[in-house]
């Protein structure tokens, strides 16, 4: 039995937390963000901490009461800290570079690959002599960041002979050994 919609959700200083017409919005020094809310279930708020309440013990209502509070809490982190993820390019020729929200990607095709980024994704690249280009990007909006950096991803995934492709950092890709001669 999951025990997540059940933990309580600590509200830091500076982020308000409104619901209204089935609708939660979380305001925050770092951006605005709004989730639905289905399925009955509802808020309390007491002091600077908020908990998910479900209507009964369903298996539906048990799943959303994990989600919701699941959700609201990435909304209350991102508003409040925000969220980054890097991405590495491992390859000879693997460049990136930006400039406002458009990505330059060089990784190894015979044309570079350009992605405009939405407004709330803002991007850095790091390119050091001797290393692997990294790729930074940070959000207040966790679903969104995942979205892109995963999009950035699929343009070339890490291939296991060689290892490379763009990953995250910090992922561990599988190696196969090749050919035996």
């Amino acid at each position: 039995m999951s025990r997540i919609g059940h933990a309580i959700i600590e509200i830091p200083a500076g982020v308000t937390i409104t619901e209204n017409n089935g609708f939660v919005t979380v305001k925050g020094p770092k951006g605005e963000l709004t989730q639905e809310l289905t399925g009955g279930i509802t808020l309390e708020q007491k002091d600077a901490t908020l908990s998910v309440v479900r209507p009964s013990d369903s298996k539906q209502h048990k799943a959303l009461h994990g989600l919701y509070r699941a959700l609201i809490h990435n909304m209350v982190v991102g508003t409040s800290e925000g969220f980054t993820k890097q991405l590495e390019l491992v390859g000879v020729g693997f460049r990136a570079s930006h400039s406002g929200q458009k990505l330059e990607l060089a990784l190894g095709f015979s044309h570079g690959i350009i992605v405009e980024l939405p407004a709330e994704v803002k991007v850095d690249t790091l390119t050091e002599k001797g290393k692997n280009p990294i790729v930074t990007l940070s959000s207040h909006d966790k679903q969104l960041l995942g979205m892109v950096a995963a999009k950035i991803r699929s343009f070339r995934k890490p291939e296991p002979y060689k290892g490379k492709g763009i990953r995250f950092v910090g992922e561990i890709v599988r190696r196969k050994a090749g050919k035996s001669a």
